[in-house]
């Protein structure tokens, strides 16, 4: 009473296009990848800082941010975008604490994930500068 079925269903899955995907990485270089640009992130946020509230402790938070996303990026210096305009108002500058916060908290996480104990304690300083500058710690 039913026709088979000839054809092959829609649903099932394909095999992938091998040409556009890159060269494997191992699960290590994937999170030292992850970790590099959550660094770098955080390292833009904190120079943003920099610029509406010059601090020493935020310019030795950059150099040391720049130079373990060096470390990680086998010696190539991170990529820093120029900080805006200076015109520190409190809610902006609460704003870049909370994005740094979570971008400290991303990045423990990571680091964390791939054992890297120089990049997990750099993440939970800053982690723990910006939950103190928010008022959360």
């Amino acid at each position: 009473m039913y026709e088979p079925i000839r054809t092959k269903s829609v649903h099932t899955m394909a095999e992938p296009c091998r040409r556009t995907r890159g060269p494997q990485r191992s699960r290590e270089e994937e999170l030292d990848i992850r970790l590099a640009g959550h660094l770098t992130a955080l390292l833009t946020v904190t120079d943003e800082l920099r610029a509406l509230t010059p601090a020493p402790a935020l310019d030795e938070a950059a150099q040391r941010l720049a130079d373990r996303v060096t470390a990680l990026n086998d010696g190539r210096p991170p990529l820093r975008a120029t900080p805006t305009t200076p015109g520190a108002t409190a809610p902006r500058v609460t704003a870049l604490h909370q994005r740094a916060h979570t971008l400290a908290g991303q990045a423990l996480v990571v680091a964390t994930s791939c054992a890297d104990e120089a990049g997990a304690q750099l993440a939970a300083e800053r982690l723990h500068f910006h939950a103190t500058a928010l008022g959360i710690a």
